[in-house]
């Protein structure tokens, strides 16, 4: 689950970029910049747990708006911003760290990579879990009436709150019988609940799909500034990313990160999302990381070779996207 969750992180960021009909393919160079400079930071100015994580996560959205500007306000196409970012960041965190490791010298920092809530947390997680399905089977009840549908019968109305609770409380409780629910599994949820919001019930979010599937609607909206807003949001979402990484190991490299941008991708598209825009849901998106973080999980488990790895999620990676331009294609 601690692999789902750095995957699912950045899968939702990914989700938010390829909406508008854009790719990033610098996610895994910035986690490595983020990390890297949030531990240097300890390591040479013996901060504390908070500036470490700001020192990465301004890292994170500076370099997000810089690939966001040039993609939204010099027009130069994300795939050859994102990917000179591939190296360009790469190349910055292996200048700024000679290329050598760092071991985390704050133990709070390592928490968030590393610890699990206790018993007594995982419950209160089930109630809150619990409280936000009811919630928003509350409030899709009411677009149903607002759009002239029929509301729910009451029984039906109890099935889609106990449907998501139940699974709630079974994946928590699973967890706790091990050691808990891990934070970056609490983080990733919490993200992704915020990202799913955003793009259910602000005008924001309708926007970037609207971007995406109406392009001939793009002098109605301020297209460029929510271009922008994306790359920044998915540039912290890779930082953040790239210290639980570090966290969870105890030190940060700068190779850390490598390929995840693959993952990503994968992910967001195996859930729903679409190169041409306009299309996926973060729910989506949460399923195609745990598909490819089991995915990665089982074959080290099995002791597959990297090669052969490799060629299976690139394998994965070309034929999800390969059904995606058909179902595009037939529709």
């Amino acid at each position: 689950m601690r692999q789902t969750a750095v995957t699912a992180m950045l899968a939702v960021g990914m989700l938010l970029v390829m909406l508008v009909g854009q790719i990033d393919l610098s996610v895994g160079s910035i986690a490595g910049l983020a990390g890297i400079s949030a531990v240097m930071v300890q390591a040479g100015l013996h901060t504390g747990f908070l500036m470490s994580l700001l020192t990465g996560l301004i890292a994170g959205f500076v370099v997000g708006i810089v690939q966001g500007s040039l993609v939204a306000y010099a027009r130069i196409p994300s795939l050859v911003v994102t990917l000179g970012g591939l190296l360009i960041w790469r190349g910055l965190a292996k200048g700024m760290s000679g290329g050598n490791t760092y071991p985390i010298e704050v133990r709070a920092f390592k928490r968030i990579g590393q610890a699990y809530l206790s018993p007594t947390a995982g419950i209160f997680v089930i109630i809150v879990g619990v409280a936000a399905a009811a919630w928003l089977a509350i409030r899709a009840n009411r677009e149903r009436v607002a759009k002239g549908a029929v509301a729910w019968s009451p029984l039906a109305f109890l099935l889609r709150v106990l449907g998501p609770a139940a699974l709630i409380a079974v994946f928590v409780l699973a967890l706790n019988e091990y050691a808990g629910v891990p934070v970056p599994v609490l983080l990733a949820a919490g993200i992704a609940l915020a990202v799913a919001f955003v793009l259910g019930s602000t005008g924001f979010g309708r926007n970037l799909y609207s971007i995406g599937a109406r392009p001939e609607r793009e002098s109605e909206m301020n297209v460029p500034m929510q271009v922008l807003w994306v790359f920044a949001v998915m540039g912290g979402m890779a930082a953040l990313t790239g210290m639980i990484l570090a966290a969870s190991v105890g030190s940060a490299a700068p190779d850390a990160g490598s390929l995840l941008e693959i993952d990503a991708i994968a992910a967001a598209v195996i859930g729903g999302a679409s190169f041409g825009g306009g299309r996926g849901t973060v729910l989506g998106a949460c399923l195609g990381a745990f598909l490819m973080a089991s995915l990665d999980n089982g074959m080290s488990l099995k002791n597959v070779p990297d090669f052969a790895q490799e060629i299976v999620k690139g394998g994965i990676l070309i034929s999800a996207v390969g059904l995606d331009r058909f179902g595009r294609f037939r529709k």
